[in-house]
């Protein structure tokens, strides 16, 4: 029998906010939310972005979701760029002055040098001279779901010059460790060393000047190199991050990339883990930082983003509506790039019970399938049919024929014209299949825009959010349905949808993620109610009786840190250099490895696993 994987602490940010505690699911939904439930999470946002408590309302919300870029984030009318010139003189030759150090090492054959005093040379060139002329380009992509204008991760801890993926790695993980309310030295009182999983990584890696951008224009731009800029922009840096300065940790690890499903990618690594007994606690997640010029002019050229022309077209106007550039199956244009961190925290259900964290869901799978032969790496295939009707067969297995219909789907909905018609027709005709008339659809890339590899983090949260308050985001940035969606059984949530006190009426969810290149995902997460009761199953009434008294001080510890970060007092967990083991700090054994800085040894197993062969 497998174990279940529970999710007992999530964290991060996206450009509805921070996610533990479900504030960045408020901001989405506060319209539907009576005001004690919304008046925390706003003086949250205000104090994250360092503005005072009483700032109003409006203000905070337009500091938020998709909007226009900020210049805080770069200048759309001042990006740098350079155009290629050749020079020619009226005369037969060009001249010019320059200083010893300037000359370049390799001189070009029409090039004549002649010293001049204190370490000046006079160049005189026959013919052309190729120049690179500084030139300013203005981005025809100005939308991008960004994070709540003030904040900055790097101000958090001695970020030392790391791109910001990494920041915000920082950040989340820490939130989302924090959001257990059990110390992780505590929890490591229990397990193994080697018990413990981290499954983190980006899509595209960390672009920004510390990281792949840095190291790419370093010589164009007369500039070096740095040691740190290489290493830091790779993809699984993220994982790399929490396992030496977070969590100190010797198990497992990695980033499995899986493009726009990368995030459900590693939620499969982790808790494949947890299932086989592999590991007992995992953290998975994701953070991306892209919304740089660079990447943005990439996917235009692409045709993947929504333009301003595109979506004032689409309004018949002259102005683009920066808050409504991702329209998901309605008439739209191309995705809205943005950036984010998402971090879960899983343990196994025994564990979990044992520590009395508090149970959000359960991760009863994760499905990947490739989208085989097809005319172009870009185009939409079959694997997605598979993965969706795979993760809702198992649905049906767990809850029965009446209680599969009883779910909801976080489609990918990433506002292509694209994504509209193929992701509705592989909904629809899933819900056939199971019987299913109304099928309630939901697409939060209408909020927050689309993160990239964390984008499945985006979406898990948001249906936690709805586990606690009991609506379903609507797609608010659209009217209507465009003709060419496939909706015969589905329901695409335009308006809040309430579905029960706690989302009583929805005992599962589809987190459905489809990435270039044919990657595709499927997750079907069980809502806290229906993990309860298959527990309760399993360990019977007194387990779970004892297993509520013990969470009651852990989720205490809990809301203790919610109600800190609500104050400005975030405190973000990194530890660099300290808890450092070398050669001198274990004692390896035939039995196993004793390490100085854990409590419990590491166990090696004593069985053959391949005793039938032997």
């Amino acid at each position: 029998m497998r174990k279940l994987p529970v999710i007992v602490g999530f964290g991060g940010i996206n450009a509805a906010g921070r996610s533990s505690f479900h504030h960045s699911y408020r901001r989405m939904v506060h319209e539907a939310l009576p005001e004690s439930d919304t008046a925390p999470m706003f003086k949250g946002l205000a104090t994250l972005t360092n503005q005072p408590e009483d700032t109003d309302k409006e203000t905070l919300l337009s500091q938020t979701l998709i909007r226009k870029i900020e210049k805080q984030t770069f200048d759309l009318d001042e990006i740098n760029i350079h155009k290629k010139a050749n020079l020619k003189s009226n005369a037969e030759t060009i001249h010019f002055q320059i200083s010893q150090r300037q000359l370049p090492k390799h001189i070009p054959d029409n090039w004549k040098i002649e010293e001049l005093e204190k370490g000046r040379l006079n160049v005189t060139i026959e013919g052309e001279l190729e120049v690179m002329i500084p030139e300013k380009h203005r981005s025809a992509v100005t939308s991008a779901g960004q994070l709540p204008t003030g904040f900055d991760p790097a101000v958090l801890y001695t970020s030392r010059n790391q791109p910001k993926g990494l920041q915000l790695t920082v950040f989340g993980a820490s939130d989302a460790l924090q959001s257990i309310g059990i110390e992780w030295q505590e929890i490591l009182k229990h397990i193994q060393p080697d018990e413990v999983s981290v499954y983190a990584g980006s899509a595209i890696g960390q672009l920004d000047d510390f990281g792949g951008r840095g190291l790419a224009q370093a010589w164009l731009k007369g500039g070096r190199v740095s040691s740190k800029q290489m290493p830091l922009m790779l993809s699984q840096m993220p994982a790399d991050f929490i396992n030496s300065y977070m969590i100190n940790s010797v198990g497992s690890t990695g980033t499995n990339l899986g493009a726009c499903a990368t995030f459900l990618y590693n939620l499969r690594q982790g808790i494949g883990d947890i299932q086989s007994g592999l590991a007992r606690v995992v953290i998975v997640g994701g953070a991306e930082a892209p919304v740089e010029p660079e990447v943005i002019e990439g996917f235009k050229a692409m045709g993947a983003l929504s333009e301003d022309i595109q979506l004032a077209e689409l309004d018949g106007t002259d102005t683009v509506d920066n808050r409504r550039a991702s329209r998901p199956f309605a008439e739209n244009a191309g995705f809205t790039i943005s950036e984010g961190a998402q971090f879960f925290v899983i343990m196994d259900d025994e564990l979990a019970l044992e520590l009395g964290a508090t149970i959000y869901a359960s991760v009863a799978d994760v499905f990947v399938n490739a989208d085989a032969n097809k005319k172009s790496i870009s185009s939409p295939g079959i694997g997605n049919y598979v993965t969706v009707a795979k993760a809702m067969s198992l649905a049906k297995n767990i809850l029965g024929e009446e209680g599969v219909k009883q779910t909801f789907a976080q489609a990918h909905g990433t506002g292509t014209p694209q994504n509209r018609v193929s992701e509705s027709h592989i909904l629809n005709e899933v819900a056939k299949t199971f019987k299913i008339e109304d099928w309630n659809v939901a697409a939060i890339k209408s909020y927050v825009g689309h993160s990239l590899g964390p984008a499945g983090g985006d979406q898990l949260t948001a249906t936690l959010g709805v586990w606690e308050y009991g609506v379903i985001p609507g797609i608010n940035t659209i009217d209507k349905i465009a003709s060419d969606v496939f909706d015969s059984n589905l329901h695409f949530c335009i308006d809040h949808t309430k579905v029960g006190e706690k989302g009583i009426e929805m005992k599962a969810a589809i987190i459905n993620s489809k990435g270039f290149g044919g990657n595709n995902a499927t997750g079907l997460i069980l809502s806290p109610q229906t993990t309860m009761e298959m527990l309760e199953n399993k360990y019977g009434p007194a387990r779970i009786a004892q297993y509520h008294l013990l969470n009651e001080k852990v989720a205490q510890t809990a809301k203790a840190y919610d109600e800190s970060v609500i104050n400005g007092e975030f405190k973000a967990i990194y530890h660099f250099g300290s808890e450092v083991m070398n050669e001198d700090d274990l004692v390896i054994t035939d039995k196993g490895i004793e390490l100085s800085k854990f409590e419990k040894p590491l166990s090696f197993s004593q069985e053959n696993p391949y005793s039938e062969y032997c």
